[in-house]
């Protein structure tokens, strides 16, 4: 049964004072996920050399795999253990968390195992040059130590917020990532380690994410609890976890195959220094487009629990704020890129003058459209909330896959490496614009068909409430 206090503070409190409660957890955690990996680059793209930085870079999407399973598992567990909790269901919710575990685990060792077998092959193929593969393979080998560990915390982490516990979950993170940003520049330059300091770090704060996650589904704050005999594959449970965490995974996947076909056109025109200056290129964005995939978060309940009672005016409000948030955060890094994108360079590589000039014009082109991205994630993210999930899909693949990948393999052959740069605001508009199309639709039937009581499926509809 819902909390009371919960339904009603969706339904009656302030839009603003919603969303902002809402917003300061996801935003905690999600600032602290990109935390492990702009810190990895910014101490080797100081501490080491611009190569090292180009050779992290190609090992990216690669990592983006694993998070892709990491959600595969987790967000599929968290759906179900959250709809077998409603249903004061304790035990089969016990038996999900047990199977989430075994699958992580199995997963985890199985993706170790095959990079270590493919490992110069795909990191080839992901964009690594004869100069960077040596980096590249020595910060690889490291992180597949760490590859059952990651998967399982980050899996399992997800767990404990489903199950109501959304503090104790972003304090997971933040005790991960704050340990491997201590631990960065011991080993990187109190241990003269390189790149390999740079992964143990990191393996070491997924190792402790790993046993603070196990400790809290033995302990007494833990709504579901761990019982070594539920650790035992069930065929019924699987497949329901699978088939709930397909779309996101899916949809890492997606964005790993574009970055690694990104890296490999880089290689081919640009060279290694083109690798580095995207990977700078994708950090800087993705603080952006981290804070704007937290709005998400935060209004994605408001909006479907008023959508459902009916109330579409606070979905209206609560919508068109977030776009208005989304649009304000995006504009502002587009100025910072506009105006000062060599300092931005500068704060992970400060030596090599080449890859200065190469980020500069990277950022710069790449974020030329910046403003209308905040837009097309709410806007995608809106149909996603209100069950039309085919349609949020599309417009989220309209970008990475339909439109961005062939333009990546098209617009090099006559504009060289800033061809590839070029694609991605070219690909941002397009999607922004047929979202516009989409939204626009449906924000025209949202003022028009507005119900008196009931679910918005009931289909009575009447002008007592105006938006």
């Amino acid at each position: 049964m819902a909390d009371p206090r919960q339904v009603n503070e969706l339904e009656h409190e302030k839009i603003g004072t919603l969303m902002w409660r809402y917003f300061l957890p996801a935003f905690a955690s999600m600032m602290a996920n990109v935390l492990y990996n702009i810190v990895d680059r910014i101490y080797i793209g100081q501490g080491v050399d611009a190569l090292a930085l180009s050779g992290l870079s190609v090992v990216f999407p690669l990592m983006i795999v694993i998070m892709a399973f990491g959600m595969l598992v987790g967000m599929g567990s968290a759906v179900r253990i959250s709809l077998s909790l409603g249903e004061k269901d304790y035990g089969r919710a016990n038996r999900i968390l047990g199977n989430a575990l075994f699958l992580s685990v199995v997963i985890g060792f199985a993706l170790m195992i095959t990079g270590f077998l493919m490992r110069d092959r795909v990191l080839v193929i992901f964009g690594a040059g004869p100069d960077t593969l040596k980096y590249a393979s020595d910060y690889f080998n490291i992180i597949l130590l760490g590859v059952p560990f990651a998967m399982t915390g980050y899996a399992l982490n997800n767990i404990i917020r489903a199950e109501g516990n959304p503090r104790i979950a972003m304090y997971s993170i933040f005790v991960s990532a704050g340990l491997n940003i201590i631990l960065d520049p011991i080993f990187i330059f109190g241990l003269d380690m390189g790149v390999e300091g740079a992964a143990w770090a990191t393996i070491i704060s997924q190792l402790v994410l790993f046993v603070w996650v196990l400790a809290h589904f033995r302990s007494r704050k833990s709504v579901t609890r761990l019982v070594l005999a539920n650790v035992r594959p069930d065929l019924y449970i699987i497949k329901y976890i699978i088939s709930i965490g397909f779309a996101p995974f899916a949809m890492n996947i997606a964005a790993s195959l574009v970055i690694g076909v990104m890296n490999a056109s880089f290689i081919k025109y640009g060279g290694d220094i083109a690798v580095a200056a995207m990977g700078i290129v994708h950090s800087t964005t993705m603080m952006m487009v981290m804070t704007i995939i937290s709005i998400n978060m935060a209004i994605q309940p408001i909006i479907g629990f008023n959508f459902g009672a009916g109330l579409f005016c606070r979905v209206k409000e609560a919508v068109m704020m977030a776009i208005w948030y989304a649009t304000l955060v995006a504009t502002a890094g587009w100025l910072i890129c506009m105006l000062i994108p060599g300092t931005v360079v500068s704060i992970f590589n400060s030596d090599s003058i080449e890859l200065r000039d190469a980020g500069v014009i990277g950022l710069r082109i790449y974020c030329s459209v910046l403003p209308v991205v905040g837009f097309q994630i709410i806007a995608s993210n809106y149909f996603q909330a209100i069950g039309k999930a085919k349609l949020a899909t599309f417009l989220s693949l309209l970008r990475q896959i339909i439109v961005l990948l062939p333009l990546i393999f098209i617009l090099p052959e006559y504009l060289g490496v800033n061809g590839v740069w070029i694609a991605n605001p070219v690909s941002d508009m397009v999607a922004a614009v047929v979202s516009f199309i989409y939204f626009r639709r449906e924000m025209k039937k949202l003022k028009c068909e507005i119900p008196v009581t009931g679910p918005a499926s009931a289909g009575i509809t009447s002008s007592a409430e105006t938006c």
